[in-house]
C-alpha cells in the first residue's frame, strides 16, 4: 500500500509512546507487508512485541557468513519460540568470492570494515528492503550515543528509498534503555544469544565482536581497532549521518 500519512508529525506525535504503540501504528498502515529484521537481544523484544499483535508478523535476519554459532543457534531458538519463519539473506556470491580471492578473510582488520560490511551486510540488505514498503529495527538511542542518539521512531528511510519507492522505517525501541530491554528479557524468559552470559552485548560478526569490560559502553565491542565515533556498519549509518 500507500500510506498517506506525514512521517516528521507522526514522529513527533508518537516520540514519546512506548514501542508496542509505535508498532500498532507500522501494523495499522502496513499490515502484514512490515518487516523485522532481526539478529540481537534488542530485536527478540521487537519480535515479542510485533508477534503478539500480529502472528503473521514478517522476520528477516542478514546470514553474513561470520557470525558466531551461537549466533545462528538463537535464530533457531526464536524461530522455535514463535513458530515463525525468519528468512536468512546472504551476502551475493559473485560479489563475496573476488573479494575474498582478493583481500583474503581478514583485510578489514588493515583497511577498515566497511568494505567487508558492504558486501555481507549492505548489499544483502539493498536487495531485502528493495521488495518491501517498511521495516521495523531494534535500534535504541543509547546503543552508540555518538551516531544513534537522535533515531526518531519513525522516518523515511533516506538510505535505501529510492525516486521510485519511497521505504518507511520504524524504531519502536528508540527510548527503551539496555536495562529495559534485559528486564524484559528476564521478565518474560525470553530467548537470547548465550553469548551474552559470556561479556558480549553488542553482537555482530566473530570476528569484529568481542566481549567489554565492567563499565564499557557496549559499542566499545565492535570493531575496537577503529576509530570510536563511526562504529556503524552502515546498515543505519545513512540515515544517522544525514540527522548530523
Amino acid at each position: 500500500m500507500t500510506p498517506s500519512f506525514d512521517v516528521a508529525e507522526l514522529a513527533a506525535t508518537y516520540a514519546n509512546k512506548s514501542a508496542q504503540d509505535i508498532l500498532k501504528l507500522a501494523f495499522s498502515q502496513f499490515g502484514d507487508d512490515l518487516w523485522i529484521s532481526f539478529s540481537g537481544a534488542e530485536d527478540v523484544v521487537l519480535v515479542d512485541m510485533a508477534w503478539k499483535l500480529n502472528k503473521n508478523v514478517r522476520v528477516f535476519s542478514l546470514d553474513t557468513g561470520r557470525l558466531h554459532p551461537e549466533t545462528y543457534r538463537f535464530i533457531d531458538q526464536v524461530r522455535e519460540h514463535y513458530k515463525i519463519d525468519i528468512e536468512l539473506i546472504s551476502p551475493d556470491h559473485s560479489k563475496l568470492e573476488p573479494f575474498v580471492k582478493e583481500k583474503g578473510l581478514f583485510s578489514f582488520y588493515k583497511d577498515g570494515h566497511g568494505e567487508c560490511c558492504g558486501i555481507r551486510k549492505i548489499e544483502p540488505l539493498r536487495r531485502k528492503l528493495s521488495t518491501v514498503s517498511a521495516w521495523a529495527t531494534g535500534q535504541r538511542r543509547d546503543q552508540s550515543p555518538g551516531t544513534r542518539s537522535q533515531v526518531a521512531v519513525l522516518e523515511i528511510d533516506s538510505a535505501f528509498s529510492t525516486p521510485e519507492r519511497t521505504l518507511y522505517k520504524f524504531n519502536p525501541l528508540a527510548q527503551m534503555s539496555s536495562e529495559e530491554i534485559w528486564g524484559y528479557i528476564r521478565m518474560l524468559e525470553l530467548p537470547y544469544n548465550s553469548l551474552h552470559e559470556r561479556g558480549f552485548i553488542s553482537i555482530g560478526c566473530e570476528p569484529c565482536t568481542r566481549p567489554v569490560l565492567p563499565n564499557q559502553h557496549e559499542r566499545e565491542g565492535r570493531w575496537w581497532w577503529e576509530e570510536a565515533t563511526q562504529k556503524e556498519c552502515g546498515l543505519h549509518a545513512g540515515n544517522l549521518i544525514g540527522k548530523a
